[in-house]
């Protein structure tokens, strides 16, 4: 699901050859056909069952001790080149920065707190080919990327004024990124994007538009608070503004993010819906708590200056 550029792709079918699933799943005869006398203790720690656990066949779910593990791993090869041989599920190949924003802060974060250097790597590649293919000399961000045919590393079109949500994850994600390495350049571009999100998304109120002030004119422009398959995208936004912990101070920013707080506090209709928003509750509770004077983090921070 990883462009040779660097870019995530969205979405990989759930079907093969007219059958959900046929990709993924096993039978313990085709296990055994692989592996040999090595099936046995695969099967038992994978939880391979003759009657299946998805429609007759098994997906496979490691339910064996952990110390099992590193034994297993040459018969994981053996049946990970096995599957390469089957037809393969469709796969959408476009690069969408919103999807991707939220990859590069789940690899960076679990890069920091698992120590694997591999993840590192893959999250400063990702956020490497964001702001490089993604991001315009102008600073705006582009909604999706896809690679041109000849899929030469980097040969591809970026496209689409790119949405509130585009810019939050990636926020987000360069935030993360910075608070594993503490490279200020994943700061900085965090807070170039973050000043484009208040000039072209904010509104009057205090909260943000999901379209930008140039964007393509509509009935009306949107504006969502709620969580739902997505992270609400103005919630992210409003939790990084709220927080001033990861930033140094900025003259003219406090009263910004005063009022954005009181716009998404108690009182609003969260409170009246609570299960439809998530997001917005960190902004509208934790950080109205936070008691003055908390420590901030700034480009030079190491230690203990963390927001975890």
């Amino acid at each position: 699901m990883t462009d040779p550029a660097g870019g995530f792709y969205s979405t990989q079918d759930a079907d093969s050859e007219g059958k959900e699933g046929k990709f993924f799943v096993w039978t313990p005869g085709e296990i055994r056909e692989v592996l040999g006398d090595e099936a046995d203790a695969f099967m038992s720690a994978y939880g391979v069952a003759r009657h299946g656990n998805f429609e007759g066949k098994n997906i496979l779910e490691f339910v064996g001790d952990m110390n099992q593990r590193p034994a297993l791993a040459e018969a994981r090869r053996k049946l990970f080149e096995a599957r390469e041989q089957r037809i393969h599920p469709g796969r959408d190949e476009k690069v969408l920065t919103s999807w991707n924003g939220l990859m590069l802060a789940a690899f960076a974060e679990a890069a920091r707190i698992l120590d694997r250097d591999d993840y590192l790597q893959v999250a400063e590649r990702n956020a490497a080919f964001l702001l490089r293919e993604l991001r315009q000399k102008n600073g705006r961000l582009l909604r999706t990327w896809k690679a041109r045919p000849e899929h030469v590393e980097g040969a591809g079109e970026a496209k689409l004024n790119g949405y509130l949500e585009d810019y939050s994850y990636l926020i987000e994600g360069l935030l993360e990124l910075y608070q594993t390495t503490f490279d200020p350049r994943w700061f900085l571009a965090a807070q170039e994007l973050a000043e484009t999100v208040i000039a072209h998304f904010q509104a009057p109120d205090g909260g943000f538009f999901d379209t930008s002030d140039d964007h393509e004119s509509l009935i009306t422009r949107p504006r969502d608070l709620q969580d739902n398959a997505k992270l609400s995208a103005p919630s992210i936004a409003a939790l990084r503004k709220c927080d001033g912990r990861h930033r140094p101070a900025q003259a003219g920013r406090a009263h910004q993010r005063s009022a954005l707080c009181r716009h998404l506090s108690p009182g609003t209709s969260s409170n009246a819906n609570p299960h439809w928003w998530g997001h917005d509750e960190p902004v509208s509770t934790g950080f109205r708590a936070m008691a003055p004077g908390a420590k901030l983090c700034p480009l030079e921070a190491k230690g203990d200056c963390h927001h975890r």
